[in-house]
């Protein structure tokens, strides 16, 4: 069923970013003025996304649709859409966007150029997100990638244009591929139907020669897992995270990983299903390796961002083996563990940035004593590693026991395998919190503990982690129909009975 709505409500969380970061260009001699518009933009999105949260019915299918015609000589419309996973990456986007921006506030490095790039990002994934036709979903995934790779390079910290350049390559091989891809659906329709359009609806009815599916679906596939990123394709995101602006590896490891994951689900599997299911024991296999290699690689690292990029990568590759399994219970918790992971980590790449804004470093042999010196904010990095870790009652227990029963069902060797991530992650984040909680302090330099405008970034997200944990129905509801529709909608997969 498709809600009707009497605004352009889809349409209007697209373009009201792109608008707002037009006005900030014009306040090159008002940088208040491009923070304030900034924070208001943010915030109407975000606004917009809660009412249609609240208002829209759980129910399976689309909830919103808006589609125009755009270039009709060449079959292009604007065709935007969400169901209740689109809603929840949404509503994700738009809060920890407005955390971007009130991250960045003190940001005196050409704030108006900055906080337009930031919103280009924001519409960048918006977009990604709802739309329905390939070459505009195209068209914003690039969005992404563009700002992006200025506010790493100018913004960024040591080695920020090296690290810009690494991930503007990575993300471009893996883009051309894909388009490469959309293209040679977009012929093969139209040579069969007639009708050459770009439409995802219409292009899921393609016949595709037997040895033609399987490169297609690869350059989907890697255009995705790149953005995730899944080993053997990751070698970008700890150099990217750890030089990028704070704001950014919120966004990089809150939303822009996600991307990745959300591509999978709404074109790569549904377009290729028969392909897909051959591809699910690789996937799987690979997801497996990256919570493993993700989470012993960070049990190595010094340097608490690169600490937390190699652990976000082990919780990637574990949404990942959700998917993989293929059954509802796994698909329910990788989709879920999507927003849950989104969370934790921005949570704790800002409480990086405030220890590091306080201690002038963010080394492990450097940093220490901090329950003494600042209690609150220990207490803070505390409760967010501890949901990191998976602790019952806090959010990403949830998402990982569905993904750990999902999977047990039908591979209980690697359910098992996948659970000794877990192990690891108690490991590294316990050693995280020995190094910079307690022990004796490095120096006698007193330092300001939370203030308002830092427990304004901190208790929203702990709330939400709370409420995930506490009570995960309110999200998990939006979540089971579109699970359920992709489970069905690649009959060959369905049959399977989940990893073979």
């Amino acid at each position: 069923m498709t809600g009707t709505c009497p605004l352009p409500l889809l349409t209007l969380l697209l373009t009201l970013p792109i608008g707002t970061a037009a006005l900030c260009l014009t306040c090159r001699q008002r940088p208040a003025a491009a923070r304030g518009l900034a924070l208001a933009g943010t915030l109407t999105v975000l606004l917009i996304a809660i009412g249609c949260f609240v208002l829209l019915p759980a129910e399976p299918g689309w909830l919103l649709r808006e589609d125009y015609r755009w270039i009709p000589a060449l079959g292009i419309r604007f065709s935007l859409g969400i169901d209740g996973l689109a809603l929840l990456m949404i509503l994700l986007t738009a809060f920890l966007s407005v955390l971007a921006v009130w991250l960045s506030w003190d940001e005196d490095n050409r704030p108006p150029a900055y906080f337009a790039l930031l919103l280009l990002v924001e519409a960048g994934v918006l977009g990604v997100f709802m739309a329905l036709d390939l070459l505009l979903f195209y068209i914003c995934w690039e969005m992404m990638l563009i700002p992006l790779f200025f506010l790493i390079g100018i913004w960024g910290q040591r080695g920020g244009i090296a690290a810009a350049m690494k991930f503007f390559l990575f993300s471009l091989a893996g883009s051309l591929l894909m388009l490469l891809a959309i293209i040679a659906l977009y012929v093969l329709h139209g040579q069969q139907s007639g009708d050459y359009s770009f439409a995802l609806a219409a292009l899921q009815h393609t016949d595709l020669p037997t040895g033609l599916a399987p490169w297609l679906f690869a350059a989907f596939a890697l255009a995705f897992l790149i953005k995730v990123p899944l080993v053997p394709l990751h070698s970008w995101q700890a150099d990217t995270y750890s030089a990028a602006p704070a704001a950014c590896s919120l966004l990089l490891a809150g939303v822009l990983a996600k991307t990745g994951i959300y591509g999978l689900v709404r074109f790569a599997l549904p377009l290729f299903p028969e392909t897909a299911q051959s591809a699910l024991p690789l996937l799987a296999a690979l997801a497996l390796a990256g919570v493993l290699y993700g989470g012993w690689i960070a049990s190595a690292q010094r340097d608490l961002k690169r600490l937390v990029a190699y652990s976000s990568l082990a919780h990637l590759g574990f949404i990942l083996l959700g998917l993989s399994a293929w059954t509802t219970t796994a698909v329910e918790g990788a989709l879920l563990q999507m927003v849950n992971h989104g969370l934790t980590t921005a949570a704790l790449f800002i409480l990086i940035a405030l220890i590091e804004k306080r201690a002038g470093t963010r080394q492990l042999d450097e940093l220490g004593g901090l329950w003494g010196r600042v209690p609150r904010l220990s207490a803070m990095l505390l409760f967010f590693a501890l949901a990191a870790i998976g602790l019952p009652g806090l959010n990403n227990f949830v998402g990982e026991i569905l993904i750990l029963l999902g999977t047990f069902s039908v591979k209980p060797l690697w359910a098992v395998l996948a659970a000794s991530g877990l192990l690891l992650a108690a490991i590294y984040m316990l050693r995280l919190l020995q190094g910079v909680i307690w022990g004796p302090a490095r120096d006698e330099r007193s330092w300001p503990d939370l203030v308002l405008h830092e427990w304004l970034l901190l208790v929203p997200l702990a709330l939400l982690v709370l409420w995930l944990g506490l009570y995960p129905e309110t999200f998990l509801e939006p979540l089971r129909g579109p699970a359920q529709l992709l489970l069905n909608g690649a009959a060959p997969l369905s049959l399977s009975g989940g990893l073979p």
